[in-house]
């Protein structure tokens, strides 16, 4: 095996999330060996950071992933902005992903996951389950998950997330399902180990 999948993301608590999530999903998977997360200050710095990193990165194999925060908008114009990034760049084999709308999207479409890793049983009821049905068509996800869980701080919730988020038909996210698709399939073209 030659390469990592390079993760571009928009913040540390994203960088928190898949540095715990991405050996859980993948077995085997080492931070530093298989993948690394860069975080950045936010969209205008990862803007900025996107096309030179593409460009001077000199590493053999390594390919990039870019996940940022859709944050209500143009979720197709945005994205095909950044895939015309990637390929202006040199890297069009780049896969690209979107969190509709903000990380905490990918928490509350896993309503078991956040009661697990908050010790917050009342989250998984049928009435949050009902209420969060669509959880990327809220536009503020953080807001109602600092309504919902005591004290949450965004890098030490990503850190407890982390350990109890669920792939699959477990997470009503579809961006998260989205994502987690589109990196087993770059892992499976890079011929990586436990990726089936």
């Amino acid at each position: 095996m030659q390469g990592r999948l390079i993760f571009l993301v928009e913040e540390l608590s994203m960088k928190v999330l898949l540095d715990g999530l991405l050996p859980r999903f993948f077995p085997g998977w080492q931070k530093g060996i298989h993948f690394m997360c860069v975080p950045h200050e936010g969209k205008s710095d990862l803007d900025k950071s996107v096309p030179r990193k593409l460009k001077e990165w000199k590493v053999p194999g390594d390919r990039f992933v870019i996940v940022r925060d859709n944050d209500n908008a143009d979720c197709v114009a945005l994205k095909a902005r950044y895939v015309a990034v990637c390929g202006a760049c040199g890297r069009p084999e780049s896969l690209v992903r979107l969190v509709c709308q903000e990380l905490e999207s990918w928490y509350l479409g896993d309503l078991w996951a956040m009661a697990q890793a908050f010790s917050q049983p009342n989250l998984d009821t049928p009435g949050h389950r009902k209420r969060f049905a669509d959880p990327d068509g809220w536009q503020k996800p953080s807001v109602e998950v600092d309504r919902l869980v005591v004290d949450f701080g965004k890098v030490a919730g990503a850190r407890a997330m982390a350990a109890h988020l669920r792939a699959g038909e477990h997470n009503r996210s579809s961006s998260f399902k989205a994502f987690t698709i589109g990196v087993r399939r770059v892992a499976l073209e890079m011929e990586w180990p436990n990726v089936a």
